[in-house]
């Protein structure tokens, strides 16, 4: 009997075709292998970049030369995210900003937390401001300074600039954070714009990737110690938000979902029209 069974399930399996069990059947159109998919994926994105070309040869010089400069700098990830944008006519913080010669012209500065408040920024102040963002996520203190000048733009007059660095700057000692800060101060001081600094948002505590907490707080302290030093008003997002850390800031993560973004708009707009009231009057 035991022979039986065991000659039965042998040849049960030579009649399986040896393909079945080494090679799956995918559904129909989808990549078998990495290879297959990588191949999709630049197909897609080639057709993506030929739509979105298009769309740019259709823009009028000024949003041409915005465009280059996006794609200049935005990087990768960003500039993928920017063509989609384009493609789909969707908003997004790094849309060209046609200037109202009435209104005063702001420069957000910042990393994805500004980029995640730009949109609702702009609204808060339609009618108000002309609020552009530097063409990229601006990172650290050190990419900072190598980036300044592209992100203060040629030739360009700004009334207000709002900055921030912080996040990617927290496991630089804090010393060298205030160093480099303050060669970002004097550069930005320099347009003749009034300076507005912004607190760093609170980042929770992550052991797996060394990241502290308690270090936004030291470098805040060390930024705000500067600031002061050289008059620049604070808009202090971190005490701010705090608060409302459980419903605004997505768990275990730096970011912030929509209700958060919003909040922290609002609080920059709030920021940005007191820079403004100080302003001399325009003369149009």
């Amino acid at each position: 009997m035991k022979n039986s069974f065991t000659l039965a399930l042998l040849l049960g399996c030579l009649a399986t075709p040896l393909f079945a069990q080494s090679s799956p059947v995918s559904p129909k159109g989808e990549p078998t292998n990495a290879a297959e998919a990588a191949a999709q994926k630049a197909a897609s994105d080639q057709k993506r970049d030929a739509r979105y070309f298009a769309i740019v040869e259709s823009l009028s010089p000024p949003q041409q030369a915005w465009e280059k400069v996006l794609q200049e700098n935005l990087g990768n990830f960003y500039l993928d995210g920017h063509k989609n944008d384009k493609i789909a006519n969707r908003s997004n913080a790094w849309d060209f900003v046609q200037d109202d010669p009435k209104l005063p012209r702001v420069l957000l500065i910042g990393d994805s937390v500004s980029r995640g408040y730009t949109l609702p920024t702009r609204a808060a102040l339609s009618g108000k401001a002309n609020v552009h963002r530097a063409p990229e996520n601006c990172g650290p203190t050190k990419n900072g300074l190598k980036k300044i000048d592209v992100w203060l733009g040629e030739n360009q007059k700004w009334d207000v600039i709002h900055f921030n660095f912080g996040i990617h700057d927290r496991a630089t000692p804090v010393g060298e954070y205030a160093e480099r800060l303050e060669q970002l101060v004097l550069r930005m001081k320099a347009t003749g714009a009034i300076l507005v600094w912004a607190s760093t948002t609170p980042i929770p505590d992550d052991p797996a990737k060394g990241q502290k907490a308690a270090a936004i707080l030291e470098h805040n302290e060390a930024a705000a110690a500067l600031m002061q030093k050289h008059g620049i008003a604070i808009d202090d997002l971190f005490t701010a938000i705090t608060p409302k850390l459980d419903k605004m800031q997505i768990p275990n993560d730096v970011h912030f979902n929509a209700s958060g973004y919003d909040f922290l708009g609002q609080k920059v707009a709030e920021s940005l029209e007191a820079a403004i009231r100080s302003l001399p009057e325009r003369k149009n």
